[in-house]
């Protein structure tokens, strides 16, 4: 009987240890930390400004893939023209005489340095990568408003955070958007109607 019982257990307990595997989470998380700096003064555009323009030179990207810049460049004026839009403004051609310009740069930390974008922007967020997965990449967005006809920005926003690089420009989008609609939260609604 106890012999019984034991083969028993026994029985059980390989049936049960057989039906258990181990599976390795390969789940990769996104850090989603976001450093921000704003500077200058938004007072300077217009109140019954209704329009914007695109910087005619202001639109640089810094990637190690070239052919994702022209993606890049498109995704962030979508972008920023959904935002700019829910505000109530409109895009319209720097020959339109627009209430502000737009201008816009991207770039990896791998093409561009915190000393350079502090260099060339005059601002740094000071992102820590530390103890972020090697998969993901330090990213960088400058965002400035131009009044029409200066050359110095009056409003600026440089945003840092992380990019899977290996991941399609489109797949991206979303965050993009996220990304975006914080760096100009800043920005005014347009009350001129």
């Amino acid at each position: 009987m106890i012999k019984k019982q034991h083969f028993l257990w026994v029985s059980l307990l390989l049936i049960f240890l057989t039906g258990c595997t181990s599976k390795e989470a390969t789940e990769v998380h996104v850090p989603t930390s976001v450093t921000m700096v704003t500077t200058g003064d938004l007072g300077a555009i217009s109140p019954y400004g209704k329009t914007f323009a695109w910087h005619p030179t202001m639109f640089s990207v810094h990637t190690a893939n070239k052919l994702d810049d022209e993606e890049l460049i498109k995704h962030m004026r979508q972008s920023i023209t959904k935002i700019m839009d829910k505000k109530d403004y409109s895009l319209v051609s720097e020959a339109q005489s627009p209430s502000m310009v737009i201008g816009f740069g991207m770039a990896l930390e791998s093409e561009m340095s915190d000393k350079e974008i502090m260099d060339k922007a005059g601002l740094v967020a000071g992102l820590s990568t530390a103890g972020i997965d090697d998969e993901f990449e330090k990213g960088s967005v400058l965002v400035a408003i131009f009044i029409p006809n200066s050359q110095q920005p009056i409003w600026r926003v440089l945003a840092q955070g992380f990019t899977e690089t290996d991941k399609p420009v489109q797949n991206r989008e979303q965050r993009f958007d996220k990304l975006t609609t914080m760096m100009l939260r800043a920005i005014p609604h347009n009350d001129s109607y």
